[in-house]
């Protein structure tokens, strides 16, 4: 737990040793389990590390609750430590939302189901999601509160990184997304597609085909075929334009889906490439700014259930596991808006 800590916050041993007070060697010995802080410096830790010392002690005791491999949409070029970095931080959101799950009670009014990709292909697992939460024929609107509906936790933060997208994994009944904040609307909700396939196909067994798998759920998903087909039959620059208006995909993503679907063939898929990176058009398309953003509410909805019970700021933080001085966290209520009087 100490290690996943230090290694969400960034820092190396040296630096949250220095910070704690402790020596590095100890701090070594303390991750490694061969020996036990005594309460001041478990104390001295946890503050160093912007947690309570419950919380540590809490994690410590969950079976299973560390060391998961996160589901994650990254590029290749990302680079480990950013990662391995964020990974630990979806492990930390995961004991604070547990924690919170303690106090409140979130009533879903749908569920992620949990398939087995053996027997459900990627794209009829798309159909069953839509249709278990009755979704409107067409295009995905809303698609953050769509999944909040469901129960799962939406968190967005500065990765720091474009190269990494979002990661997901359960906290044992609830989901939790992290997405990357730097990313533009198109590119987010293909993510949170892409991280819901993984939720629903690959919570138990995994294939060689996981990253494959997720972006053809998320294809049929946010494209349903038997909609967008006959849509897709004659492209061209102009009519990408239109279609990403009215899908809220990136202009690729759509290129990707008439090719999945055999409605292009190789070379229209090149020409069409070739168009948009002529543009610039591969590494920043046009129209992103114009669509609805996907803003998450659930986490700020917890914060706002608990401050009307009477909790204050800091008494929130502590409950999830912050320290009291944290003012940052996901699940802080939204501050009230001055009015006009």
């Amino acid at each position: 737990m100490l290690e996943t800590a230090r290694r969400a916050r960034g820092l190396t041993q040296e630096e949250l040793a220095e910070a704690a007070d402790v020596s590095q060697g100890a701090l070594s010995r303390y991750e490694t389990g061969q020996r036990e802080p005594d309460d001041e410096v478990l104390e001295r830790l946890a503050s160093a590390l912007g947690v309570t010392r419950d919380f540590l002690d809490r994690a410590g005791r969950i079976r299973g609750g560390m060391a998961v491999d996160a589901h994650m949409r990254r590029r290749q070029t990302a680079k480990p430590t950013t990662w391995r970095q964020l990974e630990a931080q979806l492990n930390l959101y995961r004991i604070h939302a547990r924690m919170l799950y303690g106090e409140v009670a979130v009533r879903a009014e749908q569920s992620i189901p949990r398939l087995d990709v053996v027997e459900t292909d990627p794209v009829t697992a798309a159909r069953i999601v839509r249709m278990q939460w009755r979704m409107p024929v067409g295009p995905v609107r809303n698609l953050v509160g769509w999944l909040e509906a469901a129960g799962c936790i939406v968190i967005e933060k500065d990765f720091g990184t474009p190269r990494v997208d979002g990661l997901s994994q359960w906290i044992d009944d609830y989901p939790l997304i992290m997405i990357n904040s730097r990313v533009p609307t198109d590119r987010k909700r293909l993510t949170l597609a892409h991280e819901l396939g993984h939720l629903v196909l690959h919570s138990v067994d995994v294939s060689s085909e996981v990253e494959s798998e997720a972006n053809s759920f998320a294809g049929e998903f946010l494209m349903p075929t038997e909609v967008i087909r006959p849509q897709l039959r004659t492209i061209n620059l102009g009519k990408l334009h239109d279609l990403k208006r009215e899908w809220g995909t990136s202009m690729q993503a759509i290129i990707e889906r008439a090719n999945e679907l055999r409605l292009i063939s190789a070379a229209q898929r090149t020409n069409l490439y070739k168009s948009l990176s002529a543009r610039g058009w591969r590494t920043s398309e046009p129209l992103s700014d114009e669509l609805a953003p996907e803003a998450p509410a659930l986490t700020r909805s917890i914060g706002a259930a608990l401050a009307a019970k009477g909790y204050s700021d800091p008494d929130i933080a502590k409950l999830a596991g912050f320290d009291p001085n944290t003012v940052d966290h996901p699940f802080r209520p939204d501050l009230p808006r001055l009015q006009l009087v």
